[in-house]
């Protein structure tokens, strides 16, 4: 077992309910990453499925929990001989945090109909870079737990040259050796800096909403990262996140929409 995967466990305790200890390791600032939360209440809702794999999940973030226990309570709502459809809710000191509604199916490894190409080539992970090393005071304990190399253009905002663009790029491995599976990729497709950053915003960027889907099981290696968004408007902008496998293959994609940055 990984650190990744102690520290999304969840342990039943009857039919419903499942305790879960949340990591202050994946925090961004002070708040849980909420890809990581969203791992955590998978880790409970599949085990309590007829099937292996999150290939559907949509999760409101009602507030940011607290490092420390918590419940995931796992509502069956229907379920069928390819599909099963749940409702998850993550509490802590009895107050909702985090509400998620998920459908578990069983992905197998056939060739695809159809299967589209990236958009956007990256360069090889040698000629991207890494980001600085966050001080010990900003408790940005997340980055520790994670490999990242960014496309150069779309980290230009950490010297004061933002594209202008909603846009972020990158590979993303758990720094851990560890292959990927669907509870990293819950992690991947919130794992990216807010695409706000290079249009010039800056600050804590909370989700509201976040729904991704796991298209594929990934292979082992890099994933790669693309992020971009289509509207900031009103202190609001969406994101969108494809996340591709080392072998070509579209394995997750996800759109959220998110306040724009804080401070």
């Amino acid at each position: 077992m990984t650190k990744f995967d102690e520290a999304t466990q969840a342990i039943r305790v009857d039919e419903s309910t499942y305790d879960v200890c949340l990591d202050p390791g994946y925090a961004i600032g002070g708040p849980l990453n909420g890809g990581y939360l969203m791992a955590v209440v998978l880790r409970a809702v599949v085990d309590s499925s007829p099937f292996d794999h999150p290939v559907s999940t949509t999760s409101q973030f009602h507030r940011s929990p607290a490092a420390g226990p918590a419940r995931v309570v796992v509502e069956q709502l229907k379920a069928g001989r390819t599909v099963a459809f749940s409702r998850a809710t993550l509490v802590q000191d009895g107050v909702t945090q985090i509400e998620s509604l998920v459908t578990t199916a069983t992905l197998g490894d056939a060739e695809p109909a159809y299967a589209d190409k990236a958009g956007y080539v990256m360069p090889p992970p040698e000629e991207c870079l890494k980001l600085p090393d966050p001080k010990p005071e900003s408790n940005m304990t997340l980055n520790a737990r994670m490999e990242m190399r960014f496309d150069p253009p779309t980290v230009g905002w950490l010297n004061g040259e933002p594209t202008g663009r909603p846009e972020s790029r990158a590979y993303f491995r758990m720094a851990e050796p560890q292959d990927p599976d669907p509870y990293v990729l819950a992690l991947a497709v919130d794992a990216l800096p807010p695409v706000v950053f290079s249009a010039g915003a800056r600050g804590w960027a909370p989700t509201v909403d976040l729904t991704w889907h796991l298209r594929a099981l990934p292979a082992p290696g890099w994933l790669t990262l693309i992020g971009g968004g289509r509207l900031i408007s009103d202190g609001w902008f969406d994101e969108d996140v494809e996340v591709w496998d080392s072998a070509g293959r579209l394995v997750a994609q996800s759109r959220q929409l998110a306040r724009v940055g804080r401070g």
